[in-house]
């Protein structure tokens, strides 16, 4: 299939220069805001916008002119509330039927590797996920709702902590005392990165997939976050040796194998 116009929801902090990038690289591009004074700044680059405010009971605005397009990249991630194992696999499931009646053969649902679960070990695409907290088990659910869609193919891309412009992970943990895991590994993947990864699919075609997107120097979180910390001139986080946590190592490997795909921006060397 030869993709021409993409539909990306959610225009925020990874959406809008990932529709930036695929505009570049020739595909007209529909780009979903839930802020009217968004609409102005993503025209201006060359982005289609649409106001959709989508929740658990309602979708507003032009969804079926949005979803004029050959693939929906769906990049929302879930909000942070009390019912979201409810309400987020209520939000995909009142999306759906848009989906199934528009043009859209294809989906990428930008999800996260918090749907495994900390076994103290290596996780990969062959791991069945164990989600431990709500939201992981939300997003785990919206997963399989695409999945089992006939309509369209999905592939399902999930991304390790994010880091980049305005997300410097030296700011996570910094002055923070009695922190646990110092030893646990670290695992993150920077914005120019997670485009790259998107772009790579789009380009060469890959759904029905499932991939994992990770930087794969995996450094402690006492030797990372210190070093995040004093990059920025802060206070280093102080961690206690005698506070252990369970943790994983993301394994991100098949991008590089399937979509000969090589991650750029090392996150030990971030600015």
């Amino acid at each position: 299939m030869n993709l021409k116009k993409i539909s990306v929801l959610g225009c925020g902090w990874l959406g809008q220069p990932l529709a930036v990038e695929l505009i570049k690289s020739g595909y007209q591009i529909n780009g979903s805001t839930t802020r009217e004074d968004n609409l102005i700044s993503l025209s201006k680059v060359g982005i289609q916008s649409y106001l959709i405010n989508i929740t658990d009971q309602s979708i507003k605005g032009k969804i079926e002119l949005f979803l004029e397009s050959d693939l929906l990249i769906f990049n929302i991630p879930p909000v942070r509330r009390p019912d979201i194992l409810d309400f987020y696999p209520k939000l995909i499931g009142l999306l759906l039927p848009h989906i199934e009646k528009s043009s859209i053969k294809k989906v990428l649902f930008i999800s996260s590797t918090s749907v495994y679960q900390n076994i103290n070990g290596t996780v990969d695409e062959t791991t069945i996920p164990e989600p431990e907290k709500d939201s992981g088990m939300a997003i785990l659910k919206a997963e399989s709702m695409l999945q089992n869609c006939d309509k369209f193919k999905t592939t399902i891309l999930r991304f390790a902590g994010l880091a980049g412009p305005d997300r410097h992970p030296g700011r996570f943990l910094a002055g923070k005392t009695g922190l646990s895991g110092a030893l646990n590994p670290v695992n993150l993947i920077h914005l120019d990165d997670c485009i790259g990864i998107i772009i790579s699919i789009v380009k060469n075609e890959k759904w029905g997939k499932i991939y994992n997107g990770c930087y794969p120097n995996h450094p402690t979180k006492m030797e990372f976050y210190t070093h995040a910390a004093t990059q920025l001139g802060l206070t280093p986080p102080d961690f206690s040796l005698d506070k252990r946590s369970d943790f994983k190592v993301v394994n991100g490997q098949k991008v590089e194998r399937e979509l000969n795909y090589q991650y750029k921006k090392d996150i030990f060397k971030l600015s």
